[in-house]
């Protein structure tokens, strides 16, 4: 199995675990941006440490980080922050496993943004593998409950599809632009820097917003803190991976991440999904396998 595939679905796991925790987050005293702030907090110290540890106890050298390094990351690390709070906001509206899936509209969109910045491409097949994974999106778009197709669950949920392709398409800009062979310092690296914007951009957008939250995350500390610990686990292998391969493949693997929700919320929000949900799912599956295959 290539590096890349393992990294994918290791970075799926971690993190179906940190939305589970800030799901948990939004449920006791935090909203979605402070939920979303804690991944970052507790995220950048570890892997400034790591890195400097790394930096000191190897041959490697810091990499000259060019001006288009910073214009991917620092973008980046805005939509990824718009991204979080969407889907963290979304599990308000949707079941944790649905709320996910919605989130995946990230594959079919990144593909697209992978070919317009970066000029990533996609086979045929690929192709009409995504178009069937968005069928399978469609049928999740409709509340268990009935009612009206579009709604805010629904915007919410293509609106962090969105913002993750966008983010995952930049970090992979950002990885490619550091002229190194070293897989672990090219993403280390890159999340360091990433982290340590996000930490800063969001939280000043609390102390002026929602000063209150921040004091509320860190009296939340023990959970917080994991949902920074598995957001860093995860976002490492997504990072590693992005340097690899294309994002559109890297994401398309991911979706293994489908079947982890799933588990997590019958087993710990002890929610149950409906025929239409279970349907829907099966077709976005059923696409993740095949564009897996074509990567």
């Amino acid at each position: 199995m290539e590096t890349w595939i393992i990294l994918s679905i290791a970075a799926a796991a971690a993190q179906t675990l940190r939305f589970a925790l800030q799901k948990a987050l939004t449920g006791l005293t935090l909203g979605p941006a402070a939920a979303t702030w804690a991944r970052f907090l507790w995220s950048f110290p570890i892997v400034a440490m790591v890195m400097a540890a790394y930096l000191a106890t190897t041959d490697a050298e810091v990499p000259r980080l060019t001006i288009a390094f910073w214009a991917y990351a620092l973008s980046g690390g805005i939509t990824q922050i718009l991204a979080t709070i969407c889907t963290v906001a979304l599990f308000r509206h949707r079941a944790f496993a649905v709320g996910i899936t919605f989130k995946k509209t990230e594959v079919m969109l990144t593909a697209l943004v992978g070919l317009i910045l970066l000029g990533d491409t996609i086979s045929l097949f690929g192709a009409i593998a995504i178009v069937i994974g968005f069928l399978g999106v469609l049928l999740l778009s409709e509340p268990p409950e009935g009612g009206q197709v579009w709604n805010r669950g629904t915007a919410l949920g293509l609106l962090s599809g969105i913002f993750f392709a966008l983010s995952a398409v930049t970090y992979r800009g950002a990885t490619l632009e550091i002229g190194a062979d070293d897989l672990f310092l090219r993403s280390g690296m890159t999340l360091a820097v990433v982290t340590f914007w996000q930490t800063l951009a969001l939280g000043a957008w609390l102390a002026l917003r929602e000063p209150g939250q921040i004091a509320a995350t860190f009296g939340a500390w023990r959970t917080s803190a994991l949902v920074g610990v598995f957001s860093l686990l995860g976002s490492w292998c997504w990072f590693a991976a992005f340097s690899l391969q294309s994002a559109a493949y890297v994401f398309a693997v991911g979706q293994v991440e489908l079947i982890f929700s799933i588990f997590v919320g019958l087993i710990w929000f002890r929610e149950r999904l409906g025929p239409r949900e279970i349907l829907g799912m099966a077709l976005l599956t059923a696409s993740i396998l095949a564009v897996a295959l074509t990567g």
